[in-house]
This record gives structure tokens, sequence and C-alpha cells, in this order.
């Protein structure tokens, strides 16, 4: 029986998707070795998790831009945002100054989280439109804005500010639909911009300092579970581990099934590996990338949420870094950054293998300087091999 011509291709496929998970169990057990009394406990295994969680979360996200063929370095202002988003509004919920508060604790942690995730999305939406070269309407949107806040700070009512303000963009969101004028901008150009923006958006809100809201269930999202090791433990799943990793696990299941399922899964692969094609195939480019986008943000906005679960506090100066330890997790999970490539399970496998790395080596007693060039050379091995394998592949 003559041998499948396609088996070289099927096995390097499986070498393929296969290789950070490979490398994630060959990292741990080394470390494991290095340390048995101290690295491969239960109580480290659930640390590695929540340092997990926040950047695999964003990461999902990221990864979708990655395989459009695109990029978002917004990634750590944008949580930076939504955690001072977060606590303002539960301070503002909560912290009345006679000590009342206005809803309890748990409506103002879903107000607060929804409130969070609002703003990201329609950061998220900001980025897609100027992408697709519709930047007068974020214009228009901004100019409304700027005008309702000036009109408010010279002592116009709130509600008379807010209509001026609405009206004001809408009359520019008319002149530019009349105009009709398109300016697409590279993903990247957009988001480094939106990089800074959204990092002076959120110092501004905080008055540069943390902002420090009343406890609130939310700051149990990222919390080590309190449950017994024992036996029983078995039974009682949802105390395996803290509800922000399992918010990340059922998202991760959740977005491998609309990219393997959904048209618009498809349609992503489509136009990140040629755009020209898939807009000759009737594949609506721009409205997929608005999409997208938003979509992506979405996703940085939950992490935005578990991360002010994490530290407590809104803070405009954290996850500083965010959008490259995003991008390094979705590129050693196997996505290539020229686009048409990339997996969910990769990209969680790559997001727990940097975590593993920075635990494994603080618990070694590698110092910091050392972690970080340890993790540059990880993420420029990853791209070489996205290179090779790209070569092979012509």
């Amino acid at each position: 029986m003559p041998a499948d011509p396609r088996l070289p291709t099927k096995l390097r496929s499986l070498v393929d998707q296969l290789g950070p998970i490979l490398a994630l169990v060959g990292v741990w057990s080394l470390f494991a070795a290095m340390r048995w009394d101290i690295f491969p406990t239960w109580e480290n295994t659930q640390s590695i998790l929540l340092q997990t969680a926040v950047i695999g979360v964003a990461a999902l996200g990221g990864t979708m831009v990655i395989i459009s063929g695109g990029i978002d370095l917004s990634v750590g202002s944008l949580i930076a945002l939504v955690s001072v988003v977060v606590a303002l509004v539960l301070r503002r919920l909560l912290g009345g100054e006679d000590g009342s508060a206005a809803v309890g604790e748990y409506a103002a942690s879903a107000i607060a989280a929804v409130a969070g995730v609002g703003v990201a999305a329609a950061c998220g939406l900001g980025i897609g439109t100027m992408v697709i070269g519709r930047i007068g309407r974020v214009a228009a949107i901004v100019a409304g804005a700027l005008v309702g806040v000036a009109a408010w700070s010279y002592g116009l009512n709130p509600w008379a500010a807010i209509v001026l303000a609405a009206a004001v963009a809408a009359v520019a969101w008319w002149v530019d639909s009349r105009m009709n004028i398109s300016i697409p901008l590279t993903p990247f150009i957009v988001t480094l911009g939106m990089w800074g923006a959204l990092r002076g958006a959120a110092k501004g809100l905080a008055d540069n300092s943390a902002v420090y809201p009343p406890p609130t269930p939310l700051n149990n999202f990222m919390r080590f579970p309190s449950a017994a090791i024992d036996a029983s433990l078995i039974l009682r799943p949802h105390q395996w581990w803290s509800p922000g990793v399992w918010i990340f696990l059922t998202l991760a299941v959740a977005i491998a099934g609309v990219l393997r399922y959904t048209q618009f899964g498809r349609h992503l692969y489509a136009i990140g590996s040629n755009e020209q094609t898939a807009r000759l195939c009737g594949i609506h480019v721009e409205r997929t990338k608005l999409k997208l986008y938003a979509f992506a943000a979405v996703l940085t906005g939950v992490a935005g949420v578990l991360q002010f679960s994490f530290v407590e506090v809104g803070d405009p100066t954290t996850a500083q870094g965010y959008e490259l330890a995003v991008i390094a997790a979705a590129v050693i999970g196997g996505a290539s950054l020229s686009g048409g490539v990339g997996t969910i399970l990769g990209t969680v496998a790559g997001a727990l293998l940097m975590s593993t790395i920075n635990n494994g080596c603080t618990k070694i007693g590698l110092e910091v300087w050392m972690q970080e060039i340890v993790t540059g050379a990880i993420i420029v091995t990853a791209v070489a091999l996205d290179k090779l394998r790209h070569r092979a592949v012509q």
C-alpha cells in the first residue's frame, strides 16, 4: 500500500499544534526537578494559574487580531484604564460622603464590571474604525465629547452638556458621511497611538494616583481558593481554582469554538492569509475588522476587571508591558505575525509557558533582569521558528 503523500504535511501540522504543549511540559518538568520541594506543589500551581489568567484572557483577543494579520499594542494601557474605571465606579456607588451606599455590593460590582468592559468595547470600536479608514467618525465622537466636557466645565447643566455633545458629534458624523473620505491606517500605528492615549486617559481619570475603592465581591475573583486539599476536592471542581482562572478557561473554550466553527472565525483566517483574495471572495473585510477589534477589546476589558481584582485598586500605571506579553503568548503558541495562522490552544500553552518560566526562575533564585532576558530570548526564538516554518511550507 503506497504511503499517504499528505503524511509529511499532517506530521508538520501535528508538531506545530503540540509543540507549545510539549515545551510547557518540558519546562515544567525541568523546574520541578530543580526545585522539587516548592515548585510542583498545589499552591505554586495556583500561583502560576493566577499569573496566567490576566495575560491569558487578553491574549485570546490578541490571538484573533494576529490571525487577521493585525497587531494590538494598546492592551496594557486599556487594562489600566479599565481598572481605574472599575475602581471609580465602585467608589462612587459605595463610598458616599455620609458613609451610605447607593446600591448593594453585588450590584455595584456588576455595574462596575460592565462599565469597565463597556469602556473597553468603545475603545475597541474606535480602534477598528480608524483601522478601516473612518477616522472622521472617531474625530466626530471625540469633538462632541470635548465640547460637552468644556460646556459642563463652564457651568452648563450636565444634561444640556450631554445633548450639546451628542448634537456636535451627530453633525460631524453627518459631514464625514457626506464627504465619504476613507483613510485606512495600519493597526500598528493606530494601536501605538492608543497605547499612549489610553494610558494618559487612565492617569487623568485617576488624577495620577491609585484609586482605592471599598472592598467588594470583585476582590475575590483572583484570590486563592480557601478549600482544604483532600480527596473530596475532586467532587468540588468549582473550588479547584479561583473564579478568575475559570473565567479564563471558559473564555478560551468559547473563543476556540468561535474560530473553528463560525463564519466570523473563518473570515479572520481568510483575511490574515490574503486580504485581497478574501475581499474578492465576498468577505466584508471592513465590517469584519470592526467587529474583531471591538471583540478583542471586550476580552481586554475582562482582563482589566481581573487585573483590578488581583491588585484591588485602580492603578493607572499597572499592566505596563502586557501588550508584549500578549503578543509573546500568541507567537510562542504558534501564531504567525504574518497572519492566517494561530490557535487558542497554542496561545493558552504559550501564556502558561511564560508564567511557568517566570515562576520557575523566581523559585531557583534568578533575578528579575535575568528573567526578562530569558523571556526576550524565547520570543525571538519563537519568531525565528515561525519564519523557518513558513520557509519550509514555501
